[in-house]
């Protein structure tokens, strides 16, 4: 199965795609809009029209003439001071999903490059030969797409088949000859956001998974603590409007429908601590960003982000060097997401907190088999603590750091690609947090003194961890067990909920959505929670 570059651009969840594996391709009329934006290219080079990159120099010497003799030259020159990544290389899915962006973003048809070159990237995502692109070193989107571009020229380093190799013995290899670039193909290589929104695409797929994990793991935290269900009553949630809280408010219902537990702790309390009741907002206004990020990301995929863009016809070709490589809305965008998913892990963290507290959860303190000897989920709360401190540092706005390059001549930084290396950061540290109150919520559930049953679907989700974890008494290392959770969450989403449900859409809207039924219906009101009477 492929993803076809067509007439229309790629969205997100197409970038997600290549990135995990499938193929792309370029159609016929994404070739023809490539090869179209060449033609212009190869006439501002003939009739020697200035364009910046094209026959000038780049950053603060855009006012340098480059002879037509030196403009190979200057191509891949670029590319090779360029390349000034540092670090550890990104991921295969990192890099193949900033491949794709890039592609994506050349078949717009407005950036000049030739055909061929485009199609040595798809070529590349279609051997499996990853680039070694150095995570740091990136004010906005030059380094990233530098580094994987020097392969097409057969320079730099890749991974294939699990072999590590030069750019130029894969290329040997894979049948290929270096490319020797023109005008403007290096300067297009590096420039625009397909590094960011590649990344971004990436985290909106994780964000998205750990949101759904969030809700059905606070479901399970929620029924072992014995909150009051009324917390999610769909009455009450509408008072607030918020497509995301809405969505919540309704998985929780279905994750906790026919829960005993729930039923025998209807009344105990006024209202329950914020940690609680407060998962629909809390989750739903992160789902809202999420949305929100969504629509950012798909804006940019559809925008051409190069400068600059070549437009017209080849008798009268335009040139437009502006600004639109900038990636100032999705910097935001990512800090946004960002910030919400640290503020969910934050509030799941207390949740944890709450399950080891013997003072407020009714449970053997620390959810350890026997006191005084074991300390169970002591320490693992302390690891959770440390990681919610850490994204809260990881949360701090990229977009704001600013700073100074080229001379003066870019002197405003957005530093979207840092922006969302660190969301991509903060999910990673909250997949590993929700994983802890996870196996704290199943133990929880070994030492519940409440003889009530748990809800069809918290059941069915405590016996999915116990099929392969068993109860924790201090016996074994905690981290293996909390290594395990962590890819339980971070690999694949929870089972599906009862249904049927409403699945949130990341434009902002909702459609139905069939899922698997694990239990009962989904109730209206706290009041659905109580058993049902029985021989009056």
């Amino acid at each position: 199965m492929s993803v076809i570059r067509s007439g229309r651009p790629m969205d997100w969840r197409q970038v997600c795609a290549v990135a995990n594996g499938e193929n792309l391709e370029l159609s016929a009329d994404a070739r023809a809009r490539i090869g179209a934006a060449r033609k212009l290219i190869e006439q501002i080079v003939a009739r020697g029209i200035r364009a910046y990159g094209v026959n000038t120099g780049v950053g603060a010497l855009c006012d340098v003439v480059v002879s037509r003799e030196k403009q190979h030259d200057l191509s891949h020159n670029i590319l090779m001071s360029h390349a000034v990544g540092v670090g550890a290389p990104l991921g295969a899915v990192e890099t193949r999903a900033i491949m794709a962006a890039a592609i994506n973003n050349f078949a717009h048809g407005r950036s000049g490059v030739r055909v061929e070159l485009v199609e040595r990237l798809v070529a590349l995502l279609e051997a499996g030969c990853v680039p070694d692109v150095p995570a740091f070193g990136s004010v906005g989107y030059l380094s990233h797409m530098a580094h994987i571009a020097l392969v097409c020229v057969g320079a730099g380093q890749v991974t294939w088949r699990g072999e590590h190799m030069s750019g130029a013995q894969a290329l040997r290899r894979l049948g290929l000859e270096p490319l020797a670039l023109e005008a403007k193909e290096g300067l297009s290589l590096v420039n625009g956001t397909p590094c960011v929104t590649g990344l971004a695409a990436l985290a909106l797929q994780r964000a998205e998974r750990l949101f759904d994990w969030a809700d059905v793991v606070a479901a399970m935290s929620f029924e072992n603590l014995g909150g009051q269900v009324a917390a999610f009553d769909a009455e009450s949630l509408a008072f607030r409007i918020s497509p995301g809280l809405v969505h919540v408010g309704e998985r929780m219902r279905g994750a906790l429908t026919g829960s005993g537990l729930l039923a025998s702790a209807l009344g105990r309390r006024t209202q329950d601590a914020l940690s609680m009741r407060t998962i629909p907002h809390v989750h739903g206004a992160a789902r809202d960003v999420l949305a929100t990020a969504a629509e950012v990301v798909n804006r940019e995929l559809a925008s051409t982000t190069d400068n600059p863009i070549v437009a017209g016809t080849p008798e009268v070709p335009q040139v437009f060097s502006q600004a639109h490589a900038v990636g100032a809305s999705i910097a935001l965008a990512m800090d946004s997401l960002a910030a919400a998913v640290a503020q969910v892990a934050a509030m799941a963290e207390r949740r944890l907190d709450r399950l080891v507290n013997p003072l407020v959860s009714r449970l053997p303190a620390f959810l350890a088999q026997a006191g005084g000897t074991r300390s169970g989920f002591m320490i693992a709360q302390y690891t959770a603590a440390s990681l919610v401190a850490q994204n809260r540092r990881e949360a701090a706005p990229a977009s704001l750091d600013g700073g100074v390059t080229s001379g003066l001549q870019e002197d405003h930084l957005c530093h979207a690609t840092p922006a969302a290396l660190k969301a991509l950061a903060v999910i990673e540290n909250s997949n590993r947090i929700f994983g802890i109150e996870l196996l704290a919520a199943v133990q929880a559930y070994d030492l519940q003194p409440n003889d009530g049953e748990r809800a069809p679907y918290t059941q069915a989700l405590y016996q999915q961890v116990r099929g392969v974890l068993p109860t924790y008494r201090d016996d074994r290392p905690l981290a293996d067990d909390m290594t395990r959770a962590f890819h339980m969450i971070s690999d694949d989403g929870p089972p599906p909920l009862p249904g049927p449900l409403r699945t949130q859409v990341p434009s902002g809207t909702y459609v139905a959505d069939s899922v698997v039924p694990v239990g009962a219906g989904t109730p209206a009101s706290a009041n659905d929670m109580l058993p049902t009477a029985v021989g009056t």
